[in-house]
């Protein structure tokens, strides 16, 4: 099995040379260890209606795999060799016939492995590069010396960038920051975005706001509210307000100043690049609120999972207030090595000063259950189970109305299955939740 995928990832690569170089698209690509898909779904929204035909990475398509595919426009065809055929001759198609192809593609670039992004980006070669948030104990580190080789993999991308390009880069780290004098250097034109200090792009003012949804289900005829999250976005000097439902949390904030970045670079005006931030959607799995069962609210924050978007996570609720309990189901952080036991222990800390109640699904959060009793949680409120299907029975008769349920966990872990559990309307699990494809529920 390795050696054919071995065999598809090689066709599929070379397909996608040959269409870069037939039909030269614009290319923006985004990589980081935090909010890479949110950031790469937000610069869609904003620059979608530029252009005749823009195209981005579907869900988390980041890999040797996703990447060509995203290019030649196919789908995961999972175990299917007929589906595979198929996408080798969509490839060959678009190469020798004719075919409308998008000027413009936005894809994402995952690093699992030393050279990932270094040898793709020789022959992507990017007109913008984006660098979001790179965790100092970052998800796949497990697969490097340290996590600063994962860090300069993951600027390897800013490196390639072709001359005259632009460079987005996350204002808030100096190891990012540190970036801008190289690639000034080069002809790089470099647009920094975060909220401390003075980035060219910057986010402020963050908070929550209840406003007036719709007339359903309010019983007596009253308007009903939902939360929404608001900031400020400076551009140009002049500040604008800037709505977004989903994701919740002020790291929301993140993924759409890198799209005002890239929008700006781009060429749009103010208020192009404002329309786009304010009808963006958070992808699903990524802090989305969601209604419970038994008058409770999720948070699906299913998708995946790492050190800081997991405190950052626990951080948003405890922000938010809830006439109910805090209720935070976490599960294992992935891909760490031998940073796993501390950074399980870190969130343990963090969620006995957040949380009213902590279930842990998988045997490394055992550490964050640890670490939370030893820090104040009362050992009764603190549950551990070995995977998602265990804790399933349990936590159902366990919601109140009114509690605010954080869910979290890396991919693996299969935490959907826990939201699914806990959705108030289940039917629309598809809709709403991330893993829904068939392949993903017949897996154990």
């Amino acid at each position: 099995m390795k050696f054919f995928k071995k065999i598809i990832v090689w066709i599929l690569t070379l397909e996608s040379k040959m269409i870069l170089r037939k039909y030269k698209p614009f290319i923006i690509a985004v990589t980081g260890s935090v909010g890479k898909t949110s950031t790469k779904d937000a610069i869609y929204s904003a620059i979608k209606d530029q252009g005749k035909y823009v195209r981005k990475s579907e869900k988390s398509m980041n890999s040797e795999v996703g990447l060509p595919l995203t290019i030649i426009g196919a789908p995961n065809a999972w175990h299917s060799v007929s589906q595979w055929t198929n996408n080798i001759r969509q490839g060959f198609r678009l190469i020798f016939g004719k075919a409308e192809y998008p000027d413009c593609l936005i894809l994402e670039l995952g690093a699992d492995h030393l050279g990932d992004i270094k040898r793709t980006v020789k022959w992507l070669k990017p007109d913008i590069g984006v660098i979001t948030l790179v965790s100092k104990t970052p998800v796949h580190v497990e697969f490097f010396k340290s996590p600063e080789q994962l860090f300069e993999e993951k600027a390897s991308l800013i490196r390639a960038i072709k001359k005259g390009g632009s460079a987005i880069l996350f204002a808030d780290d100096d190891r990012i920051l540190a970036l801008v004098d190289e690639v000034s250097k080069k002809g790089i034109a470099v647009t920094t975005f975060g909220i401390k200090e003075k980035p060219d792009i910057r986010g402020s003012d963050f908070h929550y706001e209840y406003v007036r949804d719709s007339r359903e289900d309010s019983g007596d005829g009253s308007l009903k509210k939902k939360l929404v999250c608001q900031f400020t976005v400076a551009i140009d000097g002049a500040k604008h307000e800037v709505t977004f439902t989903n994701p919740i949390g002020r790291t929301g904030m993140y993924p759409l100043l890198a799209a005002a970045g890239v929008a700006k670079a781009r060429g749009m005006k103010t208020d192009e690049i404002l329309k786009g931030l304010n009808e963006y959607q958070a992808p699903k799995g990524r802090m989305n609120v969601l209604a419970g069962i038994n008058e409770s609210t999720l948070i699906d924050d299913s998708y995946n999972s790492s050190p800081d978007a997991v405190i950052s996570a626990l951080q948003t609720l405890k922000e938010i207030s809830c006439p109910g309990r805090k209720i935070a189901i976490l599960g294992d952080m992935m891909e760490l090595g031998r940073y796993s036991a501390e950074e399980h222990r870190k969130v343990g800390k963090e969620a006995a000063n957040v949380a009213q109640i902590l279930i842990t699904v998988g045997q490394r959060s055992r550490a964050t259950a640890e670490e939370a009793i030893a820090n104040g949680m009362s050992a009764e409120n603190v549950k551990s189970f070995d995977s998602s299907n265990d804790v399933i029975e349990m936590i159902v008769p366990l919601i109140k109305p009114g509690d605010l349920v954080l869910i979290k966990g890396s991919q693996s872990i299969r935490m959907e299955r826990v939201t699914k559990a806990l959705l108030k309307e289940q039917g629309k699990a598809k809709e709403l939740l991330v893993r829904q494809e068939p392949e993903w529920l017949e897996k154990a």
